[in-house]
């Protein structure tokens, strides 16, 4: 699963955070791996003391790795993976903006875990900016980090793109996007008409896409979780 998670705060309740409905979502698919994008730790609009992808992680009795993108209102601001498998290491990579166009600098996290014996996967997540001219920067960094990885790798996100960006165009050229062609929309979560969260996978020789589907979840987050069926050979 990827999925965007507004902070936990439910577009239509102002300011309230609801962490509980995030992880009911989750629960109710039962994903081996979630992509968390936009989450908040320890800040004032959450509530101090709040650490969103620990207690998500309680919530769905999962794994997970926390990875800072920015500070933001005293805490920090960033994505992070929840795995069912014990993670056996993790890492995380700066994903800067050119300075002279602005944007918000973001980061890509990855851990690998066992999913069965002697069958190791690596799982990432990532969240590129709005801008298209960082975004094909940022892309240009996941390929250098994880074009070639020995493991089989799987990488979920929030992409700020369509899937006709120039950003998206570079990142197929080493990835497969488990979704090509009548991809349904992940934003707004009320008449839906954008694809900007995908999920994509390397080698395609190991790892093939069964199924896509977008989750018609309208109250928790201000997008539409994505969760794809994958074959690992």
């Amino acid at each position: 699963m990827t999925y965007n998670i507004h902070h936990c705060n439910p577009p239509s309740e102002a300011t309230k955070i609801d962490i509980e409905a995030i992880a009911s979502v989750i629960n109710r698919e039962k994903p081996d791996f979630v992509a968390l994008q936009e989450v908040d730790v320890n800040t004032e609009r959450s509530g101090k003391g709040n650490h969103q992808a620990k207690l998500l992680a309680e919530l769905t009795r999962m794994n997970y790795f926390f990875a800072k993108a920015i500070d933001h209102q005293g805490g920090d601001y960033g994505v992070a993976i929840l795995s069912r498998f014990p993670i056996l290491d993790s890492v995380q990579y700066e994903l800067p903006v050119d300075k002279t166009i602005g944007g918000e600098p973001r980061t890509i996290a990855a851990i690998t875990a066992e999913i069965a014996r002697g069958k190791k996967v690596t799982f990432a997540c990532t969240h590129l900016d709005l801008k298209e001219q960082n975004r094909k920067t940022q892309a240009e960094l996941i390929v250098k980090y994880f074009g070639n990885t020995s493991l089989p790798i799987i990488i979920g996100g929030d992409f700020n793109a369509k899937p006709d960006s120039p950003a998206m165009a570079y990142l197929d050229q080493t990835f497969t996007r488990s979704c090509l062609q009548d991809c349904a929309p992940t934003i707004p979560v009320e008449k839906p008409n954008r694809t900007i969260d995908f999920i994509m996978f390397r080698p395609a020789q190991m790892v093939k896409a069964i199924s896509t589907r977008v989750i018609d979840e309208k109250y928790a987050s201000d997008h539409l979780p994505v969760v794809v069926e994958l074959s690992i050979k």
